[in-house]
């Protein structure tokens, strides 16, 4: 089911957390007035089903949205055929037991370019992902794949890119991190150029890409390569305030994930700087 507005909330547990747990996480986020968590399996998926229906019998009670950060070791363009068939599976066993936590969206980084051309790279990713997403639907696991854009130019994940699978495969959005658009160039910080990402959003998806969008946010340091590591927005050069304003001018619904290391403190900045809008 879509979002009916715009709900913030942590990359895993919040940072005040009594215990790791994700139980314990969608207790704390619900306590702090947030209104989503994103689960994170990016070390391997190693939450059991008993466990992930505990999980979602916690999160209907505390009427807290979950999302799913599959492993960061996929590349769906490895050279190496075992290790392209270990991402596929990582990106499955994800979506399985994120669907039993009723988590919708599957976050994943899709893959490097190594030395192949962007277009090449396209094909092979939405190839395995139209199979992936067949193998899905029949199974009955009813999630959304949202391959990310991500902060590095050797990797593959533009938000053209991303955009495009979007549009051409069912059950995939894009994953949107406005940190990894902003260190990719050094650009996207103004409020007229997070517009121009929302209008390209709709132009390329329509109303629904603004309707169901999964969004991350954070600091983030950069160089000429691209992205270094996440920073408290305070601690950034982020314009995290017109993005709020332009997510408010353009009624974007869904869930924003705040990735800063005071992932708590961070997302609560973001849902008041966008409630003063």
């Amino acid at each position: 089911m879509r979002p009916a507005k715009l709900f913030f909330g942590t990359a895993g547990t919040p940072k005040s957390s009594k215990k790791r747990s994700s139980i314990s996480g969608i207790e704390k986020v619900r306590e702090l007035g947030l209104g989503c968590m994103e689960l994170e399996f990016v070390r391997g998926v190693k939450m059991g089903e008993d466990t992930a229906r505990q999980v979602s019998e916690k999160a209907a009670k505390e009427e807290i949205l979950l999302s799913v950060h599959a492993p960061y070791y996929i590349n769906l363009n490895s050279t190496e055929p075992e290790k392209v068939d270990a991402s596929i599976e990582r990106i499955y066993n994800s979506a399985k037991i994120g669907s039993i936590c009723g988590a919708r969206n599957i976050v994943f980084h899709p893959a490097y370019y190594h030395k192949d051309s962007p277009e090449k790279v396209y094909g092979r990713v939405s190839g395995i992902l139209e199979q992936l997403t067949r193998r899905l639907i029949d199974e009955g696991i009813d999630v959304v794949l949202r391959p990310e854009t991500t902060g590095k130019s050797t990797q593959f994940g533009s938000l053209k890119e991303n955009l495009r699978l979007g549009s051409e495969i069912e059950n995939v959005l894009p994953c949107i991190d406005f940190a990894h658009l902003h260190a990719r160039g050094g650009k996207v910080n103004k409020y007229e150029e997070f517009v121009s990402v929302l209008e390209t959003v709709e132009e390329e998806i329509g109303r629904e890409g603004l309707d169901d969008m999964h969004m991350h946010v954070s600091g983030i340091e950069y160089g000429e390569k691209g992205e270094r590591n996440h920073l408290n927005l305070d601690d950034s050069d982020l314009e995290y305030s017109e993005l709020m304003r332009s997510l408010k001018e353009f009624n974007v619904k869904g869930l924003l994930i705040c990735e800063s290391p005071d992932n708590e403190g961070d997302s609560l900045l973001l849902q008041k700087t966008y409630g003063s809008f």
